[in-house]
Parts: structure tokens; sequence; C-alpha cells
């Protein structure tokens, strides 16, 4: 397993996220892990500017999931807080997306444990103090 530590600044999330895509090494689906209001939609939100999408990113907690277009491809956001169990992402046809070869920005995975992909990025977000968060990356 290879691992990248982030200690960041919220002021200053825009910096690292060219950082973090690079990491990734065209890895796309990236799963975010973290307590409520840890940052995970915040830092979903700088990765979708700088992978090009001009409109701006919402948290698709009611929705589960935002599709937006990147520079050159999809990009799809989840949330799946409000999922009561799994077929419920069978029944949103989860496959869809997570196989289309498309960045999928993924929150609170853990709701579906039985229906995650073979290959992708763990991110734990971690609340250090109001303003710092420190971030974990898992290749899987």
């Amino acid at each position: 397993m290879d691992k990248l530590l982030i200690d960041y600044y919220l002021d200053g999330i825009a910096a690292i996220t060219q950082k973090i895509l690079s990491y990734s090494d065209n890895q796309k689906i990236f799963l975010f892990y973290g307590d409520m209001g840890a940052g995970k939609t915040t830092l979903i939100k700088s990765l979708c500017k700088s992978l090009g999408v001009k409109e701006p990113a919402t948290s698709p907690t009611f929705s589960i999931v935002n599709e937006y277009q990147g520079a050159s491809f999809q990009i799809y956001h989840f949330d799946f807080y409000r999922l009561k169990n799994q077929t419920e992402a069978l029944d949103l046809g989860y496959e869809e997306y997570f196989y289309s070869g498309n960045y999928c920005f993924i929150e609170w995975p853990e709701k579906i444990p039985d229906l995650l992909p073979g290959h992708y990025i763990r991110v734990d977000v971690a609340v250090v103090s109001d303003n710092e968060r420190l971030l974990t990356f898992t290749k899987f």
C-alpha cells in the first residue's frame, strides 16, 4: 500500500489539489472518509475546480449523485450518507458510474462496503483544528 500524508490549512486547499491528482497516477475513484463536517465536500469542490469544472460544485446529500463536466471528462460526486441500505445504490445504477472511466468522488463509502470497486484511493480527512486538516491517501 502506497500512502501520502498532507497537512494543510483550509485557506490553502487549492494549492494541494494538484499534488493530490498527481499522486493518483490516473486512478479516478476516490473514497472519502471522515466525520461530519471534517471537510470532505470542501476538498471535493476544490478537486472539481482543479479538474476544470466551471459551475460551482455542491453537496449531493439529497440527490445522492451530482454530475459535472470537467475539462475533458465527466465527474461524479456521490454522497451516500442518507442511504438506508446498499440496494439503494444498486437501484441508482452505481456500476455505470464507478466503471465509466470517469472521476468518482464518493462520500460515506462505508454505507456501500460490498459495492466498492477493487481499485481506488482512500482519503481519510481528520480535523486537526478549526482551520487545519490532515489527509491520508492510501492506494488500493
